[in-house]
């Protein structure tokens, strides 16, 4: 560094001797000024020549800079000899030649053999231009030195450094205006800028909602979180980059186009339009390396659209800016004799009219408002403590919350440090406090902001007991809470999938890669984009209404070998009977619907009618599909038709005869049931009965029936083909019980009273009942309700049905007076009806019967067991056909 002089007597010194104010300085070292616009590479020039030199450092503007070369500078000298000074972040090997840092830690070693400061026309800044005065004016290399800015600079330098060798150089490539643009229409690899965290949040929403989402810069976020959200931008991941001017500062981003999303800024003490200059430090992001770039305004924002004037869009396109006139100074070695001392020092007039007093800086406003508090200015006494103070007051406002919240926590930290040292344990708890990756964007934001000023806190020796230690922690807990943030700000503003769309395939569906996973997602790179529902894609539900015809389009393209190979798994599980299912009318495969049974010539010949998805299959595959499905479906329901197919079958027989032909259609469209009235068995022929009892039919004493058509299985198909059919009978009981109550009659039943009774246990019923009164002496018989009951019947029921048999009921007696004891049962007796009475064939036939099985040990006849009858007359014929 060149020598200072003392500030007691630098307002006496000739302007002509100003130190730095020479091309030459320390043994001869040159200062070169290498001047021009954005993209023109000084900074790749200053790392060129900073490895060329023994020893070196650079200063930054941005700690996110310096950690940026100081990567490359590491890859080419090694770690062991590169170090990393910024106030936040130190990482000093022990034999570290060349320091990369930020212009506010710069050390002043005049050993170092070269000296380079970045962004040199920063010395303009109204809140850090008097930093990068005080290095542009001392900062200086034992060989070499190198001020690197804008051609903006050029008449400072000349006035401030005499002598120092002027370098301009063109920028690669050009840069062109291309108006005003809407949001949706902005093309890829652009950088929208706003200027303010609300309108970053507006624009990466909507970019999220027309092109999949973008990354997001700001000056708020740590460095870390900034880098992965510029890693994700140039890896491809998003398109777009949302940010504020930060993005001006020396970032080298892969962008084609900067599109303006306001020109004008609130700088800390008013809402002015951006300087050209300003305008092109930004839109100089365009276009890096020999890529030519474009820059605009966003057109259709609300409000009044920004527009660029012809005056700055010359300025912009030619890199013609006003030159700077002055350059912000304040004191760099104020007196610390006191705390009124030190205040007038750093407000004190620049030595020459090329520098001008900034305006009043955050640390210098904390300073004179703790001046102003008798119980801190008490505690500071001495030069050693003033300047002690002044280092307190100079920590950086991570939180941005002004100078009085500032100055509240800078009068902590000095309370705590009077005792000499920060303990491990209260910095440790200050950090632990902070560790908490829960939160929205702002709470992670506030955080980070926390616990970049422990991290300055924490890099001072001087401040902090166990340094490395402490230090460590808050490293680790910044690069937490920066890893939820980039979680955080990818969640709201990026839709992966839409993101890999749109990079994928543009507007070429045909160039998506489509594959499924194990569970039938189907994924475009590793994005889930939609699944297959048996044979049909399904557009994922959390896609925009946009992507769905691109979807859609993808998946038609490429998803014929997928289907194929679901096609090969539906034949092969049809062939081995498994994984189809009927439910209703619906043929379902793995849960979902391939087929479905429609109505076809005859009740069970429905028609098989593929899904719709099935059928796009093409015609082989469609065919296959039907061929294989029919077939499980014959098969399945063979068991259960099997009677009702005996019934088609003697139907479709012209020599089977119209009577039994009749009677067959009526039990088929019956399920199987018939009332005994409207079966006109007396026009059927003995060969006839006979045919149909071989049929399985059963001619019982209320209703002619099919027993087999009455078992659960049976039962559930006919009424399923019945449904389709359009016949809509009630759906059998579950089980096909012995008893129901009475409601919607179901197929198969026969109403008695509150209950409705399965026909073949009401014929087993009544058959119990005859053989009750057949073996006994008098006409009137008890008749025990036992069976009954146990099947599920009350008695009002049974006594129901068996009125409907015939039977009448016979009440006993009252007794006599005087006399006590349960009341007799009732007596049944039965008339058969007009045409119906057994004759005394028929009697000694059944008697015979009886008589026969009781002297063998058999039991008498199960009830709806078919019964011998020799006698003539219609009962004989009925016993004859019941056999």
């Amino acid at each position: 560094m060149a020598k200072r002089v003392p500030a007691s007597a630098r307002a006496t010194l000739p302007a002509n001797r100003l130190p730095g104010g020479s091309g030459r300085d320390n043994g001869g070292g040159t200062v070169k000024a290498v001047l021009g616009p954005t993209n023109t590479g000084k900074t790749h020039l200053a790392i060129e020549r900073l490895c060329a030199h023994s020893s070196g450092a650079i200063g930054f503007p941005l700690r996110l800079l310096a950690r940026e070369v100081y990567d490359r500078v590491c890859a080419i000298k090694g770690p062991a000899q590169v170090a990393l000074i910024t106030g936040e972040e130190r990482i000093e090997p022990k034999d570290a030649r060349w320091l990369l840092c930020t212009a506010e830690a710069m050390p002043a070693r005049p050993d170092l053999a070269f000296v380079a400061l970045d962004e040199a026309q920063l010395s303009a800044d109204p809140e850090r231009g008097h930093i990068f005065t005080d290095r542009l004016l001392h900062a200086r290399g034992r060989e070499e030195t190198m001020l690197l800015g804008s051609a903006t600079l050029e008449p400072m330098v000349k006035a401030l450094v005499p002598g120092a060798e002027i370098i301009t150089r063109p920028r690669f490539s050009t840069l062109s205006h291309v108006g005003a643009k809407k949001l949706s229409r902005l093309p890829p690899r652009s950088a929208i800028v706003a200027f303010s965290a609300e309108q970053v949040y507006v624009m990466a929403e909507m970019l999220r909602r027309f092109r999949g989402g973008a990354a997001v810069v700001m000056g708020a976020l740590s460095p870390q979180t900034r880098n992965a959200q510029v890693a994700m931008y140039q890896a491809g991941e998003v398109d777009y980059l949302v940010a504020t001017d930060a993005v001006g500062m020396g970032l080298n981003l892969d962008v084609e186009h900067v599109a303006f999303a306001g020109l004008s800024k609130y700088d800390g003490h008013r809402h002015r339009r951006l300087t050209t200059a300003e305008m092109a430090q930004i839109a100089g992001r365009a276009g890096r390396h020999h890529k030519d770039g474009t820059f605009g305004t966003l057109a259709g924002t609300g409000g009044r659209d920004p527009e660029f004037t012809d005056e700055e869009v010359y300025a912009i396109e030619e890199h013609r800016f006003p030159p700077l006139t002055r350059l912000f100074w304040r004191e760099p070695e104020p007196r610390f004799d006191s705390v009124a001392t030190l205040i007038e020092d750093l407000e004190s007039p620049p030595p020459r009219p090329e520098l001008a007093m900034p305006p009043e800086a955050i640390d210098l406003a904390v300073l004179k408002r703790l001046a102003e508090d008798p119980a801190v200015t008490a505690t500071v006494r001495g030069s050693r403590s003033v300047q002690r103070f002044w280092q307190v007051c100079s920590l950086p406002d991570f939180r941005q919350q002004g100078s009085d919240t500032h100055a509240r926590f800078v009068a902590r930290l000095w309370q705590d440090l009077r005792g000499g040292y920060l303990g491990a344990d209260y910095v440790a708890q200050a950090i632990a406090q902070l560790d908490n990756p829960a939160g929205d964007i702002d709470t992670l934001q506030g955080r980070i902001s926390a616990i970049r000023s422990w991290s300055y806190i924490a890099q001072r020796p001087d401040w902090v007991l166990a340094r490395d230690e402490m230090a460590a922690r808050a490293r680790a807990v910044e690069t937490r809470l920066s890893d939820a943030l980039h979680a955080r700000l990818t969640e709201r503003f990026v839709n992966r999938r839409t993101t890999v769309l749109m990079r994928k395939a543009g507007a070429d569906a045909s160039l998506l890669p489509v594959r499924q996973d194990e569970s039938g997602v189907v994924l475009v790179d590793d994005e889930a984009i939609g699944h297959l529902e048996g044979f049909r894609f399904v557009v994922d539900p959390l896609a925009r209404a946009a992507d769905r015809k691109l979807l859609l389009a993808a998946a038609e393209r490429h998803l014929p070998g997928l289907l194929a190979t679901r096609l090969g798994e539906l034949l092969d599980d049809a062939a081995a009977g498994q994984a189809l299912t009927l439910d209703g009318a619906d043929l379902a495969w793995r849960g979902l619907v391939v087929a479905r049974l429609t109505r076809g010539k005859t009740l069970l010949e429905p028609r098989l009618k593929l899904d719709p998805a099935v059928e796009r299959l093409g015609s082989p595959g469609r065919d296959k599909a039907l061929a294989a499905l029919q077939a499980w479906m014959d098969r399945t329901l063979a068991k259960p038709l099997a009677p009702f197919v005996r019934l088609a079958e003697a139907a479709r027989d012209p020599a089977a005869g119209p009577a039994l032909r009749a009677l067959a259609l009526r039990l088929i469209e019956g399920g199987g049931v018939t009332p005994r009235e409207d079966a006109r068995l007396e026009d059927c022929t003995p060969e006839q009965r006979t045919a149909l009892r071989r049929m399985g039919v059963q001619a019982g004493t209320l209703d002619v029936f099919v027993p087999a058509a009455l078992r659960p299985a049976a039962a559930a198909a006919w009424a399923r083909l019945a449904q389709v059919h359009g016949l809509e009978p009630p759906a059998p009981p579950a089980g096909m019980p012995p008893a129901v109550k009475h409601g919607p009659l179901p197929v198969g039943y026969r109403a008695a009273g509150p209950q409705a009774v399965r026909v073949d246990m009401a014929e087993r019923l009544i058959q119990a009942a005859h053989g009750t009164r057949t073996g006994a002496r008098s006409k009137r018989v008890f008749l025990d309700p036992a069976l009954a009951l146990s099947m599920g019947l009350t008695t009002a029921v049974y006594a129901t049905l068996l009125r409907h048999a015939g039977f009448r009921a016979i009440t006993s007696r009252p007794l006599r007076d005087g006399h006590a004891g349960p009341p007799a049962p009732p007596l049944w007796e039965w008339r058969a009806p007009r045409g119906l009475r057994p004759g005394p064939d028929a009697k000694r036939s059944r008697g015979h019967e009886q008589g026969r099985r009781r002297a063998s040990g058999e039991a008498t006849q199960a009830p709806g067991q078919s019964r011998s009858n020799d006698g003539g007359g219609a009962f004989a014929a009925l016993a004859a056909l019941i056999r």
